[in-house]
């Protein structure tokens, strides 16, 4: 049923796509679609406007218009599916297999044919790799220093490898175009139950890129744990631009 009452406008011409709003929506009502964030059904949104100050580009406003009611059994349900969602790897994907790989020996390393084959030997210690296909409980995650990388980072950065994946257990993915609040879920579960030494979130200087640190932080809060946080900014054209402790 339809009433007139308050409820959340987005001005899609400013909106980035960063998903910073969707973070910090308790009822899960926004999401970030087709690289702007959109309300996914009108009876999630209480029209509160906690997400409105959580905008960096202002492209969020509370409006008074017809809508449907809020529906605080439709908001039980989604989170609960949503919570669901987080705990179950894609059926069937093959790419969904835990692999934990041995690393080099010492012995190994140093018969290498050449010091190029050295700067190019992978640190990856274990699969898979993306956010949305770990699930919490996977072993390589216990007692981790974690490495959360925007997917673009690997292209951008040539060492990374070398520079931050040895000695952590990295994750990647994109805040534009994959489902901010499940990560958040994701993540507050891996705090749960890892019990993760320290993070390291590297991100791109692109606005979009913003969400990443805020998920990782979010999902902190929600678990109430108080981890190391730290956050590495790198340029298009590959360069470190500034290394930062969260607060």
């Amino acid at each position: 049923m339809k009433v007139t009452r308050k409820i959340i406008e987005i001005d899609e011409k400013l909106c980035d796509g960063c998903g910073q709003c969707v973070i910090s929506c308790a009822e899960g009502s926004l999401a970030v679609i087709d690289g702007k964030a959109r309300v996914i059904s009108e009876n999630l949104c209480d029209g509160l406007g906690a997400c409105v100050g959580e905008c960096p580009q202002g492209a969020l406003h509370i409006i008074e218009r017809e809508a449907e009611e809020f529906d605080e059994h439709a908001v039980e349900a989604h989170l609960e599916s949503n919570a669901r969602r987080v705990h179950e790897a894609p059926k069937g994907c093959p790419s969904a297999g835990i692999q934990v790989f041995s690393a080099a020996n010492p012995c190994a390393q140093a018969n290498m044919p050449t010091a190029l084959e050295a700067r190019q030997q992978s640190e990856l210690t274990h699969w898979p790799i993306q956010i949305k296909l770990i699930p919490p409980t996977a072993p390589f995650l216990k007692g981790a220093h974690l490495l959360v990388a925007a997917d673009c980072v690997p292209v951008a950065f040539p060492a990374l490898h070398q520079e931050f994946i040895r000695g952590r257990v990295v994750m990647i993915g994109c805040p534009k175009f994959d489902d901010p609040q499940e990560y958040v879920e994701k993540f507050s579960e891996i705090f749960k139950v890892a019990d993760i030494r320290s993070v390291t979130v590297v991100v791109m200087e692109v606005p979009c890129c913003s969400g990443l640190p805020a998920i990782v932080k979010k999902g902190m809060e929600t678990a109430g744990k108080h981890i190391p946080l730290n956050k590495v900014v790198v340029s298009v054209r590959g360069k470190i631009l500034r290394h930062e402790k969260a607060a």
